[in-house]
Order: C-alpha cells, then sequence, then structure tokens
C-alpha cells in the first residue's frame, strides 16, 4: 500500500485501515504474551472467560461470543478439554446440542489469569482519556455496519467479522 497512486480518499482509507489493524495487532501481542506463558492461545483464553463470566453454553453460541467460526471452536475446546478445562455435554433430546462448561480446573485457571489480564488491559488504555475511550468505542461500532451479515464471513485465521455484542461486555457497557 505503500506508494500507492490511489485517489486522495483510497489512500487515507488505506492508511486508516493499517493503523487500526496495527494497533489491534499490536495490543493483541502484548496482552496475549502472559496467555502464551500459561499456555493458551487468545482464542482459548476467550472460551474460558466467556464460560466463566457467562456460564454453560451451546457451543454455536460460544462461537459468537469469541468471534470465531464453529469449526474453529471445535478445535479450540478439543484442546481445552484435552487438557481437563472444559467438558461439553450432548444434549439429551437433541444429540446435536453441545453444552460447553468450565471445569474446576479450568475455572481455576482463568480465576488466577483474568484480573492480570484485566489491569493489563485497563494499563494499556490508560494512553487514552475516558472520552477517547468512549470515542474509539463509537468509531468502532459504526465500523462494524450493522446492516452486514459479516458473522457469515469467516476471517483466514478462523476470527469473523463481528456484527453484534463481544464477549461478555453488555449492550449498557457497550454505549459507554
Amino acid at each position: 500500500m505503500a506508494g500507492y497512486a490511489g485517489t486522495t480518499e483510497e489512500r487515507l482509507a488505506l492508511r486508516t485501515f493499517v493503523k487500526l489493524v496495527r494497533t489491534a495487532t499490536t495490543l493483541s501481542a502484548r496482552l496475549n504474551r502472559p496467555l502464551a506463558q500459561a499456555g493458551l492461545t487468545e482464542s482459548q483464553f476467550g472460551v474460558l472467560e466467556a464460560l466463566l463470566h457467562l456460564g454453560p453454553m451451546h457451543q454455536r453460541e460460544l462461537a459468537g461470543k469469541i468471534l470465531r467460526t464453529p469449526g474453529n471452536v471445535t478445535l479450540v475446546l478439543d484442546q481445552l478439554e484435552a487438557r481437563g478445562l472444559v467438558r461439553r455435554e450432548r444434549g439429551s433430546e437433541d444429540r446435536r446440542c453441545i453444552q460447553v462448561h468450565l471445569t474446576p480446573t479450568g475455572e481455576a485457571l482463568v480465576n488466577g489469569l483474568f484480573p492480570a489480564h484485566a489491569a493489563r488491559l485497563v494499563e494499556e488504555m490508560r494512553l487514552l482519556s475516558e472520552n477517547e475511550q468512549r470515542e474509539l468505542g463509537r468509531l468502532c461500532r459504526r465500523l462494524m455496519r450493522p446492516d452486514a451479515d459479516l458473522m457469515a464471513t469467516p476471517a483466514g485465521d478462523g476470527a469473523v467479522r463481528p456484527d453484534a455484542a463481544h464477549g461478555s461486555i453488555s449492550n449498557e457497557e457497550q454505549d459507554t
């Protein structure tokens, strides 16, 4: 994109997009380093965190909460289950329905990691004032374009493009 001779509007859009992606990638790398030291990927931690704060849920619902494809979540759950951090239960009436639960070991792990993770996130965001954080959130929501069916479009890394709230953040918290 460097040196791209497109229109002024195209160059501005490209530069802005690159800054957005670089920022998100850099923040994620810094936040996820301690998770990797605990043997967890961002997706694995996202599953554990969602189950801790939201309780047991259907596997497909969990995929939406952590913004990953159902196929990616199946792989993540396989890994977490092998470590004894989650367990899956098939529905008694509909065997296709799989409910995911934290195990006591998984709960202890995420309870041990989450407070420090939240503190790191707060520290990273302190670079922005409260008003700037709210404005950034507002601008990001605007870019998510709720009119598009983005959840159906997987990204190359197993992520999906969000069209709704993510994780355990309530609609109230999104508006602040």
